[in-house]
């Protein structure tokens, strides 16, 4: 294994987005996860309409303190799973916590952040709301999602901030431009997701029964499976699979940061924590051959990217 407590463990695909998912399977990922190393585990209290929660609670009884607790929150759903929009006033961010520590079985959320930036509520009230929660020992450390440079800025200046989550892959890499350098500067640490852009890099395809991916534009452009035969050549190559070749390269090009890893299975969960760093003579390879906005489509629909403050 190489770095193995530098690579967390993405949760969101053991509930049920990206198609059905046994419980015993879901468990045994985490529990594989926590005995090679694996100390991060990221969620959201939406991932499965609380499912993702209470299976990591199940999986994590008399282990918590072996792992750092990601938890996304603000989302609101449907019973039906549809979009609802986002909520983050300050009484919302409590109630939503109360809920997240019931189902998780702790009595403190490691890392807790906004999903999104609520457009009716200024970041300060949000970020105000959870230092309430740190002070009251709920929540230890502060953390944001898919915001840009003002927003974090301003975030900063009520409370530290640990981390930021935003997608970063060879097929997203706009954040290299001015979000990277305003973290850099401010020292705050990122969690990269989408490192395999869903699957769509290492060849995979939506499965039925409410796999969200398949309304996404990248994996409806044709075009992008020539790109993706070219990763899996270049893979070959350097005998590696191209899931290796893609946590690779982000783990090279972005060694401040942890990448996020979404596996179903513990198969795929050794592929990802045997990765090695990509040397640079391989980055500089892989990027001639997938150069920065070769990919087509948008990362989500028109409707989600719109309200994405990190697209702004």
């Amino acid at each position: 294994m190489t770095e193995p407590l530098r690579i967390g463990l993405g949760c969101m695909g053991l509930s049920g987005m990206y198609g059905d998912v046994p419980e015993a399977t879901g468990l045994a990922v985490i529990h594989g996860a926590l005995e090679r190393g694996v100390t991060f585990l990221d969620t959201g209290d939406f991932y499965g309409m609380g499912h993702n929660e209470m299976l990591i609670g199940r999986a994590l009884r008399g282990r918590h303190e072996r792992v750092t607790l990601s938890v996304k929150f603000g989302l609101l759903r449907a019973p039906d799973g549809t979009l609802l929009g986002y909520d983050s006033r300050p009484a919302a961010v409590k109630s939503f916590c109360s809920y997240s520590l019931k189902r998780l079985g702790v009595e403190a959320i490691d890392i807790y952040r906004p999903s999104r930036l609520d457009p009716n509520v200024p970041i300060e009230d949000t970020i105000g709301a959870i230092v309430d929660l740190v002070k009251a020992g709920y929540v230890q450390q502060i953390g944001l999602s898919e915001v840009g440079v003002e927003t974090i800025r301003r975030a900063a200046k009520v409370h530290p901030i640990v981390d930021l989550q935003i997608e970063h892959s060879l097929a997203s890499r706009d954040p290299e431009r001015a979000i990277f350098p305003a973290l850099r500067e401010l020292g705050i640490g990122a969690t990269l997701y989408g490192v395999y852009s869903r699957g769509l890099l290492t060849g995979r395809k939506p499965q039925a029964g409410g796999d969200f991916r398949a309304h996404l534009p990248r994996f409806q452009h044709a075009d992008n499976e020539r790109i993706v035969a070219a990763i899996a050549r270049f893979a070959a190559e350097l005998g590696r699979t191209p899931a290796q070749v893609l946590l690779g390269w982000s783990l090279a090009t972005q060694p401040a940061f942890r990448p996020l890893v979404g596996v179903k299975s513990l198969p795929q969960l050794d592929e990802a924590l045997a990765t090695a760093p990509l040397t640079s003579d391989e980055v500089a390879a892989l990027e001639r051959l997938v150069p920065a906005g070769a990919i087509a489509g948008s990362r989500y629909g028109e409707a989600q990217m719109k309200q994405l403050d990190s697209e702004r």
